[in-house]
């Protein structure tokens, strides 16, 4: 499950602004045409609080669908950490299509960068430790593939993408295939090649997905020690994620019983928007 890159991500990026413009605009921005159509200004955006930046493809489409004319000088890079009060990006071009383009492109960046800045908060807590920090499918609708691009922008990693590209085998699928190891022998007679993961709440159950030859095998909510007795039985025999019930101050110590990855929702979930601004000179 590769983490997902900018270049793959052109045709979402154009099909995420595209619905944000018809959404937001509509039939015409009115206020805008109190403007003359020739005005031409200049902006700058600032964030008002520190932060790690993503989303930057996202702002130039606002701006290139809106109108071609507009030009975007980014004094930052995606990934990159910002203090607060820096200066983002300056646009000049028709004051029209600035104005009418700065809801949704701050939208696009304020909502990514708050998604990178959650992950990089994250991965420090992490550094030094050989664990890779996952993502889920707790994403904005619409929204998956910009939120898990803004994941690898802050350090951490995607998880599967959807439902469609490996297996996550949970209590209600074992209880309705008859059990772990039919659960497993199923998913690899369907999709051979796809991996699967299955998640495990003791260490009984993790014996059973080891024996039925699981590629991944999720830990949900064990305590530390059976963790750690965990790694010790597996010996590499499968990968190991730990879930549930993971925050600040257990994520360090859940990290170094040895498991390989820990998946987080709060990392796309519980993000708050960063502060940003647009100030227009004409």
């Amino acid at each position: 499950m590769p983490d997902l890159i900018l270049a793959d991500l052109t045709a979402e990026i154009e099909a995420n602004v595209r619905r944000a413009l018809a959404e937001d605009i509509g039939s015409g921005d009115i206020t805008a045409q109190l403007i003359p159509a020739e005005r031409l200004a200049h902006a700058s955006v600032i964030t008002r609080e520190a932060a790690v930046i993503s989303g930057s493809a996202w702002v130039d489409a606002v701006f290139r669908q809106l109108d071609p004319r507009v030009a975007v000088h980014w004094q930052v890079r995606d990934g990159e950490r910002v203090a607060a009060n820096q200066v983002l990006f300056t646009l000049e071009g028709p004051a029209r299509a600035l104005l009418s383009g700065e809801r949704s492109a701050l939208n696009f960046l304020q909502t990514l960068s708050a998604v990178a800045t959650r992950c990089r908060h994250y991965a420090d807590l992490v550094e030094g430790t050989p664990v890779r920090l996952l993502d889920t499918r707790k994403t904005l609708p619409s929204l998956r593939l910009a939120q898990k691009y803004a994941v690898t922008c802050g350090g951490c990693h995607n998880h599967r993408i959807g439902l469609f590209d490996a297996f996550l085998i949970k209590e209600n699928h074992i209880a309705a295939c008859g059990g772990i190891g039919a659960a497993i022998d199923s998913a690899q007679r369907i999709a051979p090649g796809k991996p699967v993961e299955v998640e495990v709440e003791n260490l009984e159950e993790l014996q059973e997905a080891l024996a039925a030859g699981a590629d991944i095998i999720m830990l949900d909510e064990l305590s530390l020690e059976d963790m750690r007795t965990a790694v010790k039985l597996t010996a590499g025999r499968a990968k190991l994620e730990a879930s549930g019930g993971i925050n600040d101050s257990t994520l360090r110590t859940i990290a170094e019983t040895g498991v390989d990855y820990i998946s987080l929702g709060t990392l796309t979930k519980d993000v708050k928007a960063i502060d940003l601004s647009m100030r227009l000179k004409l």
